[in-house]
């Protein structure tokens, strides 16, 4: 081929499932609408971690930076989102982990949800949520990685 020349290939490119990490903070055992969550977004071909229950958010935290998610999701029904989330935040920024998507599951009063979103969670939904409103809610908003 001639230096001028420009080679074109029809060879399809590659697109990079999009990397979300589950988790369940504090003491509560009740995981089965994160394992929903969970297996709703690998079904619709994300890559999914998820990190089971009673997890701290220095835990939450590394696992993100291990796995290089671009999506966090948080489930929790125990009422202690006010407590929980902003040390989740503050352990990922130690990490240096501030380009990442969050959104939270569970119970979280209305009332909460402004604060919640002030604390950096982009989704909040709540019991009953659709599945696919999730789906659709991270694949417009999870941030593209190279």
């Amino acid at each position: 081929m001639a230096s001028n020349e420009q080679s074109t290939s029809n060879a399809p490119v590659e697109i990079k499932p999009i990397r979300v990490l589950i988790a369940k903070p504090g003491l509560d055992g009740h995981d089965r609408g994160a394992k929903v969550v969970a297996r709703a977004l690998r079904d619709s071909g994300m890559e999914v971690v998820y990190t089971g229950i009673r997890q701290t958010p220095q835990m939450i935290a590394e696992a993100a930076l291990q796995e290089d998610v671009q999506v966090i999701g948080i489930s929790i029904l125990s009422g202690a989102h006010l407590g929980l989330f902003p040390r989740i935040v503050d352990e990922l920024n130690s990490r240096g982990i501030d380009d990442v998507l969050l959104f939270a599951g569970g119970i979280i009063p209305d009332e909460d949800i402004p604060t919640v979103e002030d604390i950096g969670f982009l989704g909040v939904f709540g019991p009953g949520t659709d599945t696919r409103d999730i789906i659709e809610f991270v694949r417009k908003n999870a941030p593209s990685r190279d």
